[in-house]
């Protein structure tokens, strides 16, 4: 038990160094961008437009193992939107230790600097989480006014999933990071989007299901079937998804 509570850190955070070179899709202007947390710590990403001018934009938060630059070379799928993505405190670049507070406090410092850039519509910002990011984006949308959310196999807590992979144990006074989306659900009215794997192992889609649920605003749920956590966004019916979504919003 007390291994647990010291090392889960590690578990939630699977820490990544830099990737390869960013892509460069064509016709896409890419942009490095860093910015100065609340308390300092320097986060580092990049911002891709597809058109001149102001823009709608979509932030982009990664899940627990992921390096976000990959996503770059894929902005070309998100039509007229552009797409911020900065790595997590310890991931790529980004100096720090992550932990639910200091990322749950980067998400709106990132909103804020996203939305006093000339280039960038702030009217129509989009929050996206995949995985640990829906967590995020979540808490986003519930203190920020997003025009809309996309979710990618979210959870209703970290805590509910860590009780039922640990029954014995009482997870509640143990886990740091409970990531609590279903608390914050009902009170978000922006619409949202839900994309779960058929096969995803790793998210059960009882607890995607209990998060959409409790969702209050208008929302919307595409299937993947055949996908499995780590291949959702290799499937065609999950960027067919995203883009009406977002020709909608």
């Amino acid at each position: 038990m007390l291994v647990l509570y010291f090392f889960q850190d590690r578990l939630i955070f699977y820490r990544q160094p830099s990737g390869p070179p960013v892509a460069h899709p064509p016709g896409v202007v890419v942009e490095e961008v860093a910015l100065s947390a609340a308390d300092g710590t320097r986060l580092s990403g990049w911002l891709a437009r597809n058109k001149a001018g102001r823009a709608p934009l979509v932030i982009y938060f990664g899940g627990n193992a992921e390096e976000v630059s990959s996503n770059i070379g894929l902005a070309e799928r998100f039509g007229e939107w552009s797409l911020l993505a900065l790595n997590y405190r310890g991931y790529g670049a980004s100096e720090g230790t992550p932990g639910e507070a200091a990322l749950f406090s980067d998400a709106l410092d990132i909103f804020d600097f996203a939305a006093r850039r000339p280039d960038v519509d702030p009217r129509r910002i989009i929050a996206m989480g995949r995985s640990l990011g829906s967590g995020v984006a979540v808490y986003l949308a519930s203190r920020r006014e997003v025009s809309a959310v996309i979710l990618v196999s979210p959870y209703d807590s970290v805590l509910s999933i860590a009780r039922s992979v640990y029954p014995f144990l009482p997870v509640r006074w143990m886990l740091k990071h409970p990531f609590d989306s279903l608390s914050r659900a009902p009170k978000i009215t922006a619409p949202v989007l839900c994309l779960v794997a058929g096969d995803d192992r790793v998210i059960p889609r009882s607890h995607s299901q209990r998060l959409f649920q409790a969702w209050s605003g208008p929302k919307q749920w595409i299937d993947v079937p055949g996908a499995d956590h780590d291949s959702v966004a290799g499937e065609p019916r999950y960027w067919e998804g995203i883009a009406r979504f977002l020709r909608g919003s």
